[in-house]
Parts: structure tokens; sequence; C-alpha cells
């Protein structure tokens, strides 16, 4: 087993840049990620909401990572994707705070500077999986 350290270090939250519409809300992320002494920096990864859904707990896409191609277990990192987006948006975000009943609330291209770690153990031959 090894080590993946993610170090997330921007957020751009609802982007049309990235994909943005009048459906859904897409916003990236961007992260450094250790693996076995090796820095991959500046790595992205989108995240897809839909407009008007619950930024709380509605569903959240989370699309391939790019920038790193080798191990990984998909849905660690999803998870602490997900972690990092709903804890600086919604009613729990230490950046944007919605309390109940703003859900309709829309606010385009916010960029949050961060610095935030998670790590988790991989198996050596898994592989990246998942997202759209």
């Amino acid at each position: 087993m090894s080590k993946i350290i993610t170090t997330y270090t921007q957020l751009v939250q609802d982007s049309q840049e990235y994909g943005s519409d009048d459906e859904h809300m897409v916003s990236r992320a961007t992260f450094d990620l250790e693996f076995d002494g090796e820095v991959y920096s500046n790595c992205t990864i989108d995240i897809k909401q839909t407009v008007g859904s619950d930024y709380n707990n509605g569903p959240l896409e989370i699309s391939n990572l790019q920038g790193y191609e080798g191990p990984n277990d998909w849905s660690k990192l999803q998870y602490n994707t997900e972690i990092l987006y709903r804890s600086l948006i919604g009613s729990q975000g230490s950046c944007i705070n919605f309390s109940c009943g703003s859900s309709n609330i829309r606010m385009l291209n916010n960029t949050f500077d961060i610095k935030r770690t998670f790590q988790y153990e991989v198996e050596n031959n898994s592989e990246l999986s998942g997202g759209w």
C-alpha cells in the first residue's frame, strides 16, 4: 500500500469557462497530488451540480482527474473533493454560506484560494476510473 496526498489550492465555483450553463453549474478544483514521493502539480477535477439543487446534499458529478494517471482510489478522491466543495459552499460553507430557503441563489465564477490537504491509502496496482 502507498499513500496519496492531495493538497487542494483553488476552487472556482460555477464557471462558464468550465462548462456551466442554464442546467448545470460546473466548478473546478485545482490541487497538487503526491504519490511515492513524486508531486504532480496543478491537477484538476471538475464538479458538476444541477442548477437549483441543494448545495448541502444535492447530487454532484465528479469528472475524471486531469494531470495524473497513476494508481489511485477513485471513490476516496471523489469523496474528498465533495467534502472540500461542500465545506466551502452551502449551509456548512466556510466561504459562502446559504441558509434554508435560499437554494435558488446562484453566484458565478467565485474563486477560493485555499490550502486543504487529504491523504489516503492506495494499492500500487489500482487504477483511476470513474467520473464523466
